[in-house]
């Protein structure tokens, strides 16, 4: 899609010391996990939220309806069962018995409810509300049982509820105005105890989590360190234990440490250059796709994330729905210069960058692309903003010419689409065949 420049598949690698897995090894219960963030979460308020990095601190503390399981596959986890009609318009959610908040309140269909409600309240004005207005009614025949109503078929709807922004939280609280963002409630393995901005998170063992067995720790706390170089030290000398960033340069010498395991996996995130299709010199066609061949894109990901897959749509390699094309726009720099050409581009602009500065690797990404895109003729200048304000003013705001992230993993394609397609999205990409295909896809249902 002319949106992006390209997307690549990162590799994550996550590296965790062995002594934090020999207790779990031996089915004892490990003292603490101490885990680095590469930034501050934008809120603990789960319905808020549109940040990955908030998404990896908030599962901890909150559960939803369904969730995915290792492979993927969306299975039942408030709920202990569901039915869907043949039509795909009533879905039924059967509870799990037992359950708890941290508070204390037991869980029960008044929170189902209330949780949905308060995610389609226009004046809550949740960014991730539009995932729900499929819904027509909410319905409790019995504490322990929910009716999902919707307008018409909506096939992501599973994925939507798996999802980490639909979690639920304790009716009585919502009633209360409970502050969510700063003192989060909810049925997750971990309870929350302190959130120090710009130092760290710290959480405690959920004693009545309903699943058995789990955590496997007493004492979670996450460490905001952005500075890759000071998480590396960190890890080696076991200061920490698991660390969520690592330079490609320094990854070998980590290998070789003693007591250290690396564990590298492709991960589903998308590191993508976004382009705002509505400034100057980006809604010419020609100037993106100049810009496409001019990037090197396995060099990128070989050099800033320590390896990955490029792919030729915006989703990951990984994904059970990928199926993507050849590579349209294959490295080429003679070409991006022809299409210039073509377009009459003479070098009168000058596009700005926006990387978030917590994240060195997007910087590093950052850096690449401005000298790959000069080479061609393309210059720009590069801008480092902090994290709540890229979240404020690029994805919310639109107020960028490029910028460089990485988009979390959906559990359907719609998801991947759907906030980059359309009215309000943050690319500004307009393509009436593509939002049609779009609406065709969600109207199918598939168990």
């Amino acid at each position: 899609m002319a949106r992006f420049f390209r997307g690549l598949c990162a590799f994550v690698v996550l590296l965790i010391l062995a002594v934090a897995l020999s207790a779990c090894a031996a089915g004892e219960r490990s003292p603490g996990l101490r885990v680095a963030v590469s930034g501050n979460p934008d809120t603990l308020d789960p319905h808020e939220t549109s940040g990955t990095l908030t998404f990896q601190v908030t599962r901890s503390l909150y559960d939803t309806l369904l969730e995915p399981n290792r492979e993927g596959v969306i299975v039942p986890a408030l709920a202990e069962s569901y039915e869907v009609s043949d039509d795909g318009l009533q879905w039924r959610f059967y509870l799990r018995e037992g359950v708890v908040f941290h508070d204390g309140i037991a869980l029960s269909s008044a929170d189902v409810i209330a949780s949905l409600e308060r995610l389609l309240d226009p004046d809550f004005a949740s960014p991730k509300a539009d995932e729900f207005r499929v819904i027509e009614d909410l319905a409790a025949p019995d504490a322990s049982t929910v009716v999902v109503t919707l307008r018409e078929p909506y096939a992501p709807f599973a994925a939507s509820l798996a999802s980490g922004w639909a979690a639920i939280l304790p009716a009585q609280r919502i009633a209360e105005n409970h502050n969510f963002s700063t003192r989060p409630i909810g049925t997750g393995p971990f309870e929350f105890i302190e959130w120090v901005s710009d130092s760290h998170l710290s959480m405690t063992r959920n004693k009545d989590y309903w699943m058995p067995g789990r955590p496997t720790v007493n004492q979670l706390r996450f460490n905001i360190i952005t500075e890759m170089p000071v998480q590396e030290q960190g890890l080696l000398t076991e200061r920490l234990d698991v660390i969520d960033m690592v330079g490609e340069t320094n990854l070998s010498r980590i290998q070789e440490a003693s007591g250290v395991d690396v564990l590298t996996e492709l991960s589903s995130l998308v590191m993508v250059l976004s382009i705002n299709n509505s400034r100057e010199p980006f809604n010419d066609p020609l100037v993106r796709r100049a810009a496409t061949h001019a990037i090197n894109k396995q060099a990128v990901l070989d050099i800033a994330y320590a390896g990955g897959h490029p792919v030729t749509t915006f989703m990951d390699y990984g994904d059970p729905f990928y199926a993507g094309p050849e590579e349209p726009y294959p490295y080429d720099p003679a070409r991006a210069r022809e299409l210039l050409d073509e377009a009459g581009y003479n070098g009168e602009y000058t596009p700005v960058i926006a990387a978030p500065q917590n994240y060195e690797p997007h910087v590093k990404a950052a850096e690449m692309y401005q000298e790959m895109l000069g080479d061609v003729g393309i210059d720009v200048e590069l801008q480092l903003v902090e994290w709540s304000t890229w979240l404020s003013d690029v994805f919310f705001g639109g107020d960028y010419d490029l910028t460089v992230i990485g988009h979390t993993g959906k559990l359907d394609p719609d998801a991947r689409f759907a906030e980059y397609v359309g009215e309000g999205n943050y690319v500004s990409y307009e393509n009436p065949d593509v939002q049609a295909l779009m609406a065709e896809g969600r109207h199918g249902y598939q168990a």
